[in-house]
């Protein structure tokens, strides 16, 4: 076993811009800015002091809902410096899902930006809080959500009822340092400081608490699968609200001396264009943001020579576009990582020096001080090589839990300390995992995970739905697309707009079902359940996806 890393993120910070001072760390091209490691550290520390200024307590929780804007970053270090956990919120989330957010996390503070693709946040927010424009920034009053007191705006030309984050930084101005190093003095790496929230089996978000020891060592260990130097520059187009973000990118780069690269809102042209211009050794993405890239019409027009490593994962890999990284954007030792937020979220990755067989054919083998085993679904006894079974992971890297969900965190965990993932697997005698299956019924589009029962709970809510089956169908873009069979209730009838126009603005985009289907019946087994695996081959049928990606 080697030696675990024990820093918290405000520790390890300061080690790495004492050893990597003039390092470019955080480099936006678009905006001209450019942090060394050391300015970096400063503009960390200052918005901490901003924090406690502000009245921000250790174990505080604070929400943040934006793009891959630099203070997202900056608050991913300020925040964990002092103690308060950072509550990452989807960018494609809306008013219903912001609100259970909010109120089951507790946030005393969100920050937020105006707006995403085709969400104005600000409206959004003002629906779940009518009197956030007349109310007195840092004063909040709302009854659903008695936590909260302060809106944070990240941009020009603040909202009323808000505060600007460069207020933050100001009132840092006013805290001594002495006043920051006292309550670092008093944290501990095994201390929550990052909470995301996964879709929930229950039919709501789950809140997962990270360690700063969790996704230190995750982060580590997944720029140590890439080979990472103080050399490496990694372009980061995928968001930081997930784990692929802030620990496969954040924290490989920062335990690593590298420099990170964003990219604001995934775009594949932007994504060249950083590449070729930060001459970007490693990019990160799911396969459907590598397809885009690779079939760009001026993909030949850029200089990827540059590139070497990378993540793609999120999702099954197609191993043409995995070989087609590897010719076309010069990635020779791009990797496959697997995991959960559950588990911080790596659990298995390939390594640089894998022949291309397992790079394309395997999720790699457990990562260092992780250990892996395939129990049999209904024994849970331990399977040997070869054999089909549910992955369970063990280590570092398991989650605290759910945020007040005991009884849920008692099924994810069992007693010997063993994280149940859901997933089928297959494991070789060499440790390698290939994935063969869900056995919770998750969708997984474009790197998005989704429950279906999240979604049956909302429309369960629609006056003319008496029951609501959603499923999984194949899709050529994205893996796989949402589905939903409705009993319409007696005497009403409904349209697949209606269905739609229901959800929109209520939830993110990506869980509206692409598909809707009027059922009068579900298949079901003798004892009555809903056979779900049946539905989705009718559709498949119906639909004629028989080509468009794996029917199991």
């Amino acid at each position: 076993m080697s030696d675990l890393i024990t820093h918290t993120i405000g520790s390890l910070l300061d080690d790495i811009a004492r050893r990597f001072p003039d390092n470019d760390a955080l480099v936006y091209p678009e905006r001209g800015l450019r942090y060394s490691y050391d300015q970096f550290n400063q503009v960390c520390r200052q918005v901490a002091k901003g924090l406690l200024r502000l009245g921000v307590k250790k174990g505080d929780h604070l929400s943040i809902w934006a793009y891959n804007v630099p203070e997202w970053v900056i608050l991913q270090f300020a925040t964990a410096r002092i103690g308060a956990v950072l509550v990452t919120i989807n960018t494609a989330y809306k008013s219903a899902e912001l609100e259970y957010v909010l109120q089951q996390s507790d946030s005393t503070t969100l920050f937020m930006v105006r707006s995403f693709k085709d969400t104005d946040y600000v409206k959004t927010l003002t629906d779940v809080i009518p009197a956030l424009a007349t109310s007195e920034p840092g004063n909040l009053q709302h009854g659903k959500l008695p936590f909260l007191k302060n809106v944070v705006f990240i941009g020009q030309d603040t909202p009323a009822g808000m505060m600007n984050f460069e207020q933050i930084i100001a009132l840092g101005a006013e805290v001594p340092d002495a006043e920051l190093a006292a309550v670092e003095a008093t944290l501990d790496c095994h201390e929550t400081i990052n909470m995301q929230y996964t879709s929930g089996t229950t039919g709501f978000p789950k809140g997962v608490m990270l360690t700063h020891a969790n996704i230190i060592n995750n982060g580590f260990n997944i720029g140590e699968c890439m080979k990472f130097t103080e050399k490496d520059r990694l372009c980061i187009p995928v968001p930081f609200f997930h784990c692929f973000g802030c620990v496969l990118a954040v924290l490989a780069c920062v335990t690593h001396g590298s420099t990170m690269v964003p990219v604001e809102i995934f775009d594949p042209l932007k994504v060249l264009q950083t590449i070729e211009a930060e001459k970007c050794t490693a990019v990160h993405g799911v396969p459907t943001m590598f397809i885009a890239e690779l079939e760009h019409p001026d993909f030949r027009n850029f200089d990827l020579s540059s590139l070497r490593t990378g993540i793609m994962a999120g999702s099954p890999c197609p191993i043409e576009v995995m070989k087609r990284v590897i010719r076309d954007m010069h990635a020779s030792e791009i990797t496959i990582a697997y995991g959960q937020t559950e588990s911080s979220p790596v659990i298995t990755q390939t390594r640089t020096d894998d022949p291309i067989e397992l790079r394309v054919a395997t999720v790699g083998r457990a990562l260092p001080d992780v250990e892996v085993k395939i129990v049999d679904i209904e024994t849970n006894a331990t399977l040997p090589p070869g054999k089909q079974g549910e992955l369970c992971t063990r280590g570092y890297l398991v989650m605290k839990g759910y945020y007040k969900m005991p009884e849920e965190t008692a099924r994810a965990i069992d007693s010997e300390g063993w994280l149940h993932t859901g997933d089928l697997a297959i494991m070789d005698e060499n440790g390698y995992c290939k994935i063969t299956g869900r056995i919770k019924q998750m969708i997984i589009r474009g790197g998005e995970n989704i429950y279906p029962r999240e979604i049956e709970e909302f429309l369960y809510t629609h006056p003319k739905v008496s029951d609501v089956q959603v499923y999984g169908v194949p899709d050529k873009k994205y893996g796989e697309q949402v589905m939903a069979a409705i009993i319409v209730k007696q005497g009403m009838t409904m349209t697949e707009e209606e269905v739609r126009e229901f959800c929109k603005d209520r939830i993110a985009n990506y869980k509206i079902p692409k598909y809707v289907k009027f059922v009068e019946g579900y298949p079901m087994t003798a004892s009555g359940k809903i056979q779900k695996f049946k539905l989705r081959e009718m559709a498949i049928k119906e639909l004629h996806l028989e080509d468009a990606g794996p029917t199991a």
